[in-house]
């Protein structure tokens, strides 16, 4: 049975009519009998797109066909894939197909369908956004976020309603609308702002962390004065009266949301055990209470996208809870209903909207132009009158003008409810997608935080002096790395003439959050976080330093920050406590028989950027298979020298090599420390790809430690690769920690034979073979990268 249903809308920004014919089937076709079914039927004329469940399927598969198809062309020249998943809803809308030749069978009942399945996607990512936003760090921001995210909302709002103002000069119209709309046009997205620093790889960097403190302000901002465009609109219209009682509902859903939802989810992670996940009873009530938000804040009188959004605020942050609903709803709203939605968006855009444009809507857009304008005026000078650099001041500046999902999906929804005018939202989409594809190209031209390690001064072990206090950096990612790191230093035996300066970085997961945090855990220093961070790693470290009073001293801070960017946080703090010496963990450990007991490839990737990118030395730490005491550097379980702390040094020759002799001599001036210093030579020198400034320098390093008395030199002639495995493998069992240099795409005639075996290239070849399972390794394994140069 047809039904035609008439309906005449109001644009609600001219007062004309517009008048609609909408046809819909009921009772809708849901499940389709099958495509076998449809084709021996009779009636011809019933096809599987009449049905929706297989027309939606169809549409999704479409959608994401062509959405890679067109990021994959645009990728190349920096495009973001929404703007991907714009074009795609472009092309795929009646603009480019008619109604009856859509290759998604663009109907009124099938945008439906998707557009229904598309908003519920938008309204979970507001949720996830409010979830991810800790509102603490807005009482803590700095004065220039604080300033940034201020003046870039109220200075470009006051510009725009001023322009309108001054172009349209019909008072109603003005008071009812522009005041709200200005406020849409001025505002600053923080979830927008996230995904643009996170797309960039620069969220923790210090212009990225700048930039998220800017956008929290602002967010906030913006938050208030759209509720307040809202009353203020409901005064005019319906009385002062009437906008009093909004206001009072308001206040009395948030009173509910912060101090009875709030403290309930409080209550169930205080009874979620220490490191242990929420009960899925608790993940579940929190979801029902999200589902029905939007229901309660349309009694509470509040725009309907704001319930979710201001009860995702009041769940708590980070693990357990919070992190709990990022991961688990994250992936399948960004991976599937929020990139429909974005191409939803894009099937509303026709060009036809611009033919019917009138004097109100040029206006607007004109305002809205002028508040992008002052936006990014006021952007860039605040950072300039800061003293920041020119070009990180231009990249803030098109950082907090960027346009994304929210402001598409607010003026989408807007149109749907006849907020603007078909001809409005057609200027802002044309808006939205030039800015959102201009920021990110100019931002990454702009910015790059890895240029301030280009031409940096040797910050090396080779370069400091034996009585310097090394300055070092040591990288936990879990407990047990402690123990292990604890030990290698004590086996050291720092003292007041050779004494260390250790900052320990204790590294953690960003999860549930979308601000990183970095945290100085000093009694004295304020911190970003009022939270209980590597309380663990503290106490054993300030323990360390205790027992090496005077020749110790310790710093600790936490990083929270995704593991694709935790790199950033270990340079700068290199950069910032001129560093001579990072120390980072190996990405798996073993059990004392040879099995794996654990393995982290994130580790392993943050590794490698460290090696790449580190303004400082470097050197990876492999453990035994056996531990060492803490108290003590003596190793009970071996037979020989039971007194002294063994260490090696396989030398091949180069400056990784050099670095980690250099490294060697450090810790081994204490008498109970004996080093031994192997030097393998290729018995032909043919093939030897050492330059003439190498084997100079090799020799002089070689000569100093021949000529000591302290250490014991023993020099060995191999044919290839599998003469220095055996030969290894014959010698290892007397030393308790062996150091080698990384010697990175570096093959010798003594390594021959290994490259292709080699399962770890972060650790060398010689490092890798080391500690493969062909050796019975009842010892610790440093490999040492020397500080690598780099030009611009």
């Amino acid at each position: 049975m047809a039904n035609g249903n008439s309906s005449s809308y109001t644009t609600g920004m001219e007062g004309t009519k517009r008048s609609e014919e909408i046809c819909l089937k009921f009772p809708p076709n849901v499940i389709s009998p099958g495509l076998a079914a449809l084709l021996v039927q009779k009636d011809k004329h019933e096809k599987l797109m009449d049905y929706s469940g297989p027309r939606l399927h169809f549409q999704m598969v479409v959608i994401f066909v062509l959405t890679q198809i067109i990021h994959s062309l645009l990728k190349k020249l920096g495009f973001p894939l929404f703007i991907s998943q714009l074009l795609a809803g472009i092309l795929l809308s009646p603009m480019v197909f008619s109604d009856q030749h859509s290759l998604v069978n663009i109907s009124e009942e099938s945008v439906a369908v998707l557009g229904t399945v598309g908003a519920f996607g938008f309204v979970f990512f507001l949720f996830l956004s409010g979830v991810k936003m800790d509102l603490s760090l807005t009482l803590k921001s700095g004065k220039k976020a604080i300033c940034i995210g201020l003046l870039t909302v109220v200075v470009p709002l006051v510009s725009c309603m001023t322009t309108i103002k001054l172009l349209h000069e019909e008072g109603n119209e003005f008071s009812n609308k522009s005041f709200f709309l200005a406020v849409t046009y001025s505002g600053t997205s923080f979830p927008v702002i996230h995904c643009l620093l996170s797309d960039l790889k620069i969220l923790n960097s210090e212009l990225g962390r700048l930039g998220l403190s800017a956008a929290l302000i602002g967010d906030m901002l913006t938050l208030f004065l759209t509720v307040f465009s809202l009353w203020v609109k409901t005064g005019f219209e319906k009385g002062r009266k009437q906008s009093l009682i909004d206001f009072g509902l308001a206040m009395l859903f948030i009173v509910i949301v912060v101090f009875v939802l709030r403290p309930v989810m409080k209550w169930m992670v205080k009874r979620t055990p220490e490191a242990g996940q929420i009960k899925d009873i608790c993940f579940y009530l929190v979801i029902l209470a999200f589902m029905m938000s939007p229901r309660f804040t349309d009694l509470f009188r509040i725009y309907f996208l704001y319930g979710p959004f201001i009860f995702g605020l009041a769940v708590p942050d980070g693990p357990p809870l919070g992190s709990a609903l990022v991961e688990k709803l994250d992936p399948v709203i960004s991976g599937l209903f929020l990139p429909i939605f974005a191409t939803t968006c894009g099937l509303r855009f026709d060009l036809s909207y611009f033919k019917n444009s009138n004097l109100f809507a040029y206006h607007q857009v004109l305002g809205a132009m002028v508040a992008l304008i002052i936006k990014f005026g006021v952007s860039l000078l605040v950072p300039l009158l800061c003293k920041m650099p020119t070009r990180d001041s231009l990249a803030l500046a098109f950082i907090m003008i960027s346009k994304g999902i929210v402001e598409m999906g607010s003026y989408s929804i807007m149109n749907d409810n006849r907020v603007i005018s078909e001809d409005i939202f057609a200027h802002m989409t044309i808006v939205i997608i030039l800015v959102a594809s201009i920021v990110p190209i100019l931002v990454k031209r702009l910015y790059d935080p890895s240029r301030k390690y280009l031409c940096f001064q040797k910050r090396t072990i080779m370069n400091s002096r034996l009585n310097q206090e090394l300055r070092l950096i040591v990288c936990v990612h879990v407990p047990g790395n402690v123990n292990s790191i604890i030990n290698q230093l004590n086996a050291s035996c720092p003292t007041r003439e050779s004494s260390i300066a250790l900052d320990v970085l204790h590294l953690i997961k960003l999860s549930g959050q979308a601000t990183p945090l970095f945290i100085t855990h000093d009694k004295q220093k304020k911190t970003l976080s009022s939270k209980s961070y590597s309380e663990n790693v503290v106490v054993a470290f300030e323990q360390f330093e205790r027992d090496n009073w005077g020749a110790v001293s310790v710093n600790v801070f936490t990083a929270v920050s995704p593991p694709n960017l935790m790199y950033e946080d270990i340079c700068n703090l290199a950069m910032d406590r001129l560093t001579s010496f990072i120390l980072l963990p190996f990405h798996r450990r073993w059990y004392i028989d040879g099995c794996i007991e654990s393995e982290d490839q994130t580790v392993r990737t943050l590794n490698f950027d460290i090696l790449e990118k580190a303004p400082c030395s470097v050197g990876i730490l492999v453990e035994g298979r056996r531990h060492l005491k803490v108290s003590g550097i003596r190793d009970p379980l071996s037979s020989d020298n039971s007194s002294f702390y063994n260490i090696a040094v396989i030398f091949l020759g180069g400056q990784d090599d050099r670095e980690a002799l250099a490294l060697a001599k450090r810790i081994s001036q204490d008498k109970s420390v004996r080093l031994t210093v192997i030097h393998l030579k290729a018995a032909n020198s043919l093939g030897i790809i050492l330059t003439e400034n190498d084997r100079m320098l090799d020799s002089a390093v070689l000569n100093d430690v021949k000529q000591s008395v302290c250490f014991t030199y023993i020099e060995e002639h191999v044919n290839d690769g599998p003469e220095t495995s055996n030969f290894l493998q014959s010698i290892v069992e007397d030393y308790q920690l062996i150091i080698v240099g990384r010697r990175y795409k570096t093959e010798d005639p003594q390594t021959s034979g290994l490259q292709e075996w080699c399962e770890f290239q972060e650790i060398g070849i010689i490092g890798d073979l080391l500690s493969s399972a062909d050796f019975i390794r009842n010892y610790s394994l440093l490999i040492v990268q020397q500080q690598q140069q780099r030009t611009v």
